[in-house]
């Protein structure tokens, strides 16, 4: 199945038992209320090749997740993953082939959807648990506009 090539693919990448880990969870499901006929909003738990599985068909993509840089918890990283992206944002994954391993080998296989970007929401608390801490909670609403925004002013 091809998508049309102005749809996007937003995917929600997360553990919603991981406190902050589930922020683009949360962020998905906040933009699948919203869903328009361009945006196809899916969860996904940021296994590697399950995530290359779900963006095959589709030329405009959107990853939402938690990141861990040492920024501020809270803070919004946009990347374009067209570049080399920084693979220590990701290492709060319990997966050892994650986001930055699926895009890279995406990348080294000529698989990569010719838009590709990644939002990073630094976490504070990736401990066993449900709630996301205040600061990232903040960012949920904010990052979902900033999303449909942009998908709506380019459909």
């Amino acid at each position: 199945m091809n998508a049309p090539d102005k749809t996007f693919l937003v995917v929600g990448v997360g553990n919603l038992y991981r406190c902050d880990d589930a922020v683009g969870i949360h962020i998905a499901r906040n933009l699948n209320d919203r869903k328009t006929e361009y945006m196809i909003v899916k969860e996904q738990s940021g296994e590697g090749t399950s995530l290359m599985e779900a963006w095959e068909d589709y030329s405009h993509v959107l990853i939402v997740d938690a990141v861990s840089s040492g920024s501020p918890a809270g803070s919004v990283h946009r990347l374009d993953a067209s570049k080399t992206i920084p693979s220590k944002f990701f290492s709060c994954s319990t997966h050892n082939f994650g986001v930055a391993e699926a895009i890279e080998l995406s990348r080294t296989l000529n698989q990569l959807p010719e838009h590709l970007k990644l939002y990073g929401i630094e976490g504070k608390n990736f401990e066993p648990g449900e709630l996301l801490s205040p600061e990232v909670e903040l960012t949920v609403e904010k990052v979902a506009d900033e999303i449909f925004q942009y998908i709506t002013s380019i459909s």
